[in-house]
This record gives C-alpha cells, sequence and structure tokens, in this order.
C-alpha cells in the first residue's frame, strides 16, 4: 500500500511546524509505522533536528528536485531519530530558482517520490514558512496538510493565506488536498487570548483540529539542540507525553477514515 504524503505547512514561521513534524514521525516510528521525513526549508532544521549534519551530507532535497539524483540516492536510512530522512541545506535555494522556471508543472517532488512511495506507511514534508515554489511542489505532491499553529490573532491571518492557496491548487493540480489536521501548539489554557483563539479554530475546523494540544515545554525546546527528538531526549517530559498522545490519536482517525472508506466501497460493490 502507498505511502500516505502529508505536507506540514504554515506561512507564519515560529510556530513549531518542524517540531510537530520532527516529533509526530519520531512518535509514530514508535508505534511501528515506516516514516520518512523529506526537509524542504534551507535552514535545514528538520535535518538538524532529527541527528544529521546538514552541512555534511553529500546528498540532499536540492539534488533531488534537481534531477541530479534519485530519492534512494538521497536517502538517509534509520537516522537517531528512528525514521528515513531527505536532508536539506542552504543549497536548496538553488532548487526553488529551477522550480520558479517549472512552475507551469510543479511536480518535480511528486514525481520523485512516485519512486519510493511504496516503501513507507508515511511521508512527511517540513515546508518553509512561507508559499513559494518549494512549498507549492509539497502541496502538490501531498494527499493532505497538517497545520501547526499558535493559538494567537496573526497565526489566524496565515491559517487564511494557506486557505487560498490550498483551495486554488485543488482546483487546478491537486484535488486530492485537503486539511488532514490542525495542531495547537505552544498552548498556555490560562492564556485568554489563546483560549479564544482555540476556541475559534474548533468552531471552524471542528474534528479537523487535535483534542491533543502541545503545551509549551522546556524539554521539547532543548531536544533539536541535541538533534533528538524529545521522546528519546527525554520521553518522561510534558512534550514528549504530548507528543505520544497526539500519535495516538492521529493512528485513531486514520482507522476510522480508512473503515468509512471500506465501508463505501463496499457498498459500491
Amino acid at each position: 500500500m502507498a505511502a500516505q504524503i502529508l505536507a506540514f505547512a504554515n506561512q507564519k514561521g515560529g510556530v513549531g511546524k518542524t517540531t510537530c513534524c520532527i516529533n509526530l514521525a519520531a512518535s509514530l516510528v514508535l508505534s511501528k509505522k515506516r516514516v520518512l521525513l523529506c526537509d524542504l526549508d534551507p535552514q535545514g532544521n528538520a535535518t538538524m533536528g532529527s541527528g544529521v549534519d546538514k552541512n555534511a551530507t553529500e546528498l540532499t532535497m536540492n539534488d533531488l528536485l534537481q534531477g541530479k539524483a534519485s530519492a534512494r540516492e538521497v536517502i538517509i536510512p534509520h537516522t537517531p531519530a528512528g525514521y528515513d530522512l531527505i536532508p536539506a541545506n542552504s543549497d536548496l535555494t538553488a532548487a526553488e530558482v529551477v522550480l520558479l522556471k517549472k512552475q507551469a508543472e510543479p511536480r518535480s517532488l511528486a514525481n520523485a517520490l512516485n519512486k519510493v512511495i511504496d516503501q513507507y506507511d508515511y511521508i512527511f514534508l517540513d515546508c518553509p514558512p512561507s508559499l513559494n515554489m518549494l512549498t507549492v511542489n509539497a502541496l502538490v505532491a501531498a494527499d493532505g496538510i497538517i497545520i501547526a499553529m499558535q493559538c494567537e490573532y496573526f497565526a489566524l491571518e496565515g491559517l487564511t493565506d494557506l486557505m487560498n492557496t490550498m483551495k486554488q491548487l485543488q482546483s487546478s493540480v491537486n484535488p486530492r488536498l485537503e486539511v488532514k489536521g490542525i495542531i495547537r501548539t505552544m498552548y498556555d489554557g490560562r492564556n485568554r487570548l489563546a483560549a479564544e483563539v482555540s476556541s475559534q479554530l474548533v468552531s471552524h475546523f471542528k474534528n479537523k483540529v487535535f483534542q491533543t494540544v502541545i503545551p509549551r515545554n522546556v524539554r521539547l525546546a532543548e531536544a533539536p539542540s541535541y538533534g533528538l527528538p524529545v521522546q528519546l531526549y527525554d520521553k518522561s517530559s510534558r512534550g514528549s507525553s504530548a507528543y505520544h498522545t497526539l500519535a495516538a490519536e492521529f493512528l485513531r482517525k486514520e482507522k476510522l477514515i480508512a473503515n468509512k472508506a471500506k465501508k463505501q466501497r463496499e457498498k459500491v460493490t
């Protein structure tokens, strides 16, 4: 069965998007799922947070998107974080220039991942914090979007822009693209604004919003500097517990969706 491809996207930086991508991937590996994480950000934060030196990699996402190497050649198997990785560093800015020239047909990433899609249960795409051609390629390749966001006013504005981009791509090149889930990050329930924004999210997106919230947590913030997901850095921390719970909720939702689809197929036949 082919992997489900999920893009972790939010044009607003500093919302915990990469942290969510790394730690949900690591939690799913602990649940015996096969996961490939693709770093699409020239900053290479997902690469470093996975325990891989972004400046010491011979082949990166840049080589993949420019057609200089295949996905199998670029993938780093069994990172310290537990999942496989396609790394990125500042060289990826060169690929963005190439992708701009191909913007009428932004399927470079989708075509490259098709070669390995049967090897995984999930492929996570960590997008840059902007709606550039790297993000567009990710959204064209993806089955769905997972949005990490802080519960604050400006985060809602960024979410609106992302939803507009998603609708444009749905109607043009990727009709299957949908919001798979919204993760509330760095959450402090004592903050009145956070509670209000959280309530608005649930009211508008309903069950698309994960019930699990990711709290502000020192150990969670420290983990990337050690090149580890929080589950391996401090499994007893609140951050680790939150991602363990999030992964369980994620898998329950996936199972419900799969069962629903199976019943619909049985009705047709």
